[in-house]
């Protein structure tokens, strides 16, 4: 099984509550720099959602000191005690949904807690559980 967070571009209104409220939560920051889920504008004017699905994993297996992990929940976790700034795990994100800022010293990633999903005032998030695929 695998906890994740499921996006609704078309429901996304661009308001960017959910960036606000997790650069919040974990960094008690608000600014979409710190937030682990990120919102872009499309030239047609509507918004696209990027955050870790969970899914692909790469990150994991590119940490040179095994500080990625997946948790019983699926959801992949980062161990700042075992991290060393390498940001090899930014570099092979294929969505860029790893990040990384200056101020915070290790990378940063979703981990699915749903904080952004009770936020949303248009439900383009939510937190599911679904079977591992593959």
């Amino acid at each position: 099984m695998i906890k994740r967070l499921k996006t609704y571009d078309a429901n996304c209104i661009g308001c960017l509550s959910c960036t606000h409220v997790c650069s919040y939560v974990y960094f008690k920051q608000e600014g979409p720099d710190k937030s682990s889920i990120q919102v872009e504008d499309r030239p047609d004017g509507t918004f696209h959602l990027v955050v870790c699905d969970q899914t692909c994993r790469l990150c994991v297996a590119e940490c040179p000191t095994l500080a990625i992990s997946v948790s019983s929940q699926g959801v992949v976790m980062i161990n700042r005690n075992l991290c060393i700034h390498c940001l090899a795990c930014v570099a092979v994100c294929p969505i860029q949904a790893m990040r990384f800022h200056p101020d915070l010293l290790v990378p940063f990633k979703c981990i699915a807690c749903g904080q952004c999903a009770k936020q949303c005032p248009s439900q383009a998030l939510e937190i599911v559980t679904e079977e591992a695929q593959g």
